[in-house]
């Protein structure tokens, strides 16, 4: 049996893209943080497009793409979780119950972070989208949207460390590379997954 015999596409080449572009987007915002303001905003910008197209692509993408297909009820969550914990978790070929809400809290705190990025940079720098709306607030919304923006941006990071764990022990329990399908867009198919 040939190798294309034993996988099926899985990823779309817009999911894939949108992974990775993120990914790079996302580190650049985080490592420049103020010291490089120009670069820091444009790669807040670019995260901020990228989720407004992710959203999208989650109402009217590809099976896999879509919300519908990865968005599971909590008590589904966490049976899946303690599943995982044991090594005895089901295998789906999309997005498993966690990984489908863990795309949902970092959507959610991307575009925390990206929204409160966008509001500093109107009340510090009269810049930006918002910064008609920002010109004469104080340093008090400053404050607390800066420290909401760090607090979302560490928290992002700590989700990342999350998914990258939860990669690594599904692609050992299931005998899957994970890293590989996101880039090539195929996973090994099998009759018992979801």
């Amino acid at each position: 049996m040939s190798n294309n015999e034993n996988t099926i596409k899985v990823w779309d080449p817009f999911v894939r893209l949108f992974h990775w572009a993120l990914v790079l987007s996302f580190f650049i915002a985080y490592i420049t943080e103020e010291d490089y303001l120009t670069i820091h905003s444009f790669a807040g910008y670019t995260v901020l497009a990228l989720l407004s197209l992710r959203i999208i692509w989650g109402v009217i993408g590809t099976r896999h793409a879509r919300f519908t297909d990865f968005v599971y009820p909590p008590k589904t969550i966490k049976s899946f979780v303690k599943e995982t914990l044991i090594l005895r978790a089901k295998r789906y070929i999309g997005h498993n119950p966690a990984g489908g809400a863990m795309i949902l809290l970092m959507i959610i705190s991307l575009l925390v972070t990206s929204l409160t990025g966008i509001a500093i940079y109107g009340i510090e720098e009269q810049a930006g989208p918002l910064a008609h709306w920002y010109s004469q607030s104080g340093s008090f919304w400053g404050d607390i949207l800066e420290e909401t923006h760090e607090i979302f941006a560490n928290f992002t990071v700590f989700l990342v460390f999350i998914h990258v764990t939860g990669v690594i022990v599904e692609s050992f329990i299931h005998n899957d590379n994970l890293i590989k399908s996101m880039i090539d867009g195929k996973k090994r198919s099998t009759t018992d997954s979801h």
